[in-house]
């Protein structure tokens, strides 16, 4: 596969998988049976696979890796904030005003890995 194919495949598993964590998220705090519902559980799952191989397949083609380059890094450290926050957010807060809280800094970090992503230095917009 190009790294072409796998730059859009990467772009549209990180769209799709945002949107199913917004979805999840606004559920949660709407106390929605919804979430029990299989493909809610398994298919986030799926998404965030693809994602995963994308971007790691992506890496080893342009032999970009993180560590190695100070923006891959600030995304994997992003990454890592953000899915901690996102398991805060969904299933681990106490209760719905801290899940709430942790839900908005989840998007907070998903927003700072696009915008290192998209310039591609590790301070964003900021730099």
């Amino acid at each position: 596969m190009s790294y072409l194919a796998l730059k859009h495949l990467h772009v549209t598993a990180v769209v799709l998988s945002i949107t199913g964590f917004t979805v999840r998220g606004l559920l949660m705090l709407a106390d929605s049976p919804l979430l029990q519902r299989r493909l809610v559980k398994v298919l986030p799952h799926v998404i965030d696979t693809v994602l995963l191989a994308s971007a790691i397949a992506m890496a080893v083609i342009s032999a970009q890796y993180p560590f190695v380059l100070p923006w891959l890094t600030a995304k994997f450290f992003g990454l890592l904030a953000y899915i901690v926050l996102g398991m805060m957010a969904l299933k681990r807060g106490r209760t719905k005003a801290q899940r709430a809280v942790w839900f908005v800094a989840a998007l907070a970090a998903f927003g700072y890995i696009v915008m290192v992503a998209l310039t591609r230095h590790p301070l964003g917009w900021l730099a």
